[in-house]
């Protein structure tokens, strides 16, 4: 089980692309909408904008989702037999807040003295 901590922080990049992959990102903005859903619905929302995207692909990627923590997925039982369910662990404003606690923590670690002064800089 991953940590839900974004491992890097893309400054040019937009919401959270920032802090994943652009597929990951866009699996996980329609996981919060839904929250509960199968890699083959998922499969199904994707292509409708990425034509040439594999259903493997997104099996991959949510899979991956899972080992970072923000998925996870149970085994259901249905008329096709065995197959994943996966679940939101954690509301899209709970990740922004995550995200934004583990940036700054790393500007606190590295740079103290320029945090602090551009956040009292900021205060005003």
């Amino acid at each position: 089980m991953g940590s839900m901590e974004p491992h890097e922080f893309k400054l040019t990049e937009e919401g959270l692309k920032a802090v994943l992959p652009p597929l990951e990102a866009e699996i996980m903005g329609y996981m919060w909408d839904v929250r509960v859903a199968t890699a083959g619905e998922v499969y199904e929302k994707m292509k409708e904008k990425h034509p040439d995207l594999r259903r493997s692909t997104v099996s991959i990627l949510m899979n991956r989702l899972c080992e970072r923590g923000l998925l996870e997925r149970e085994v259901s039982k249905g008329r096709g037999g065995m197959r994943y369910v996966y679940k939101i662990t954690t509301t899209k404003e709970e990740f922004e807040q995550k995200v934004v606690e583990s940036i700054f923590d790393a500007l606190m670690a590295n740079f103290k003295e320029a945090t602090f002064a551009y956040l009292s800089k900021i205060k005003k």
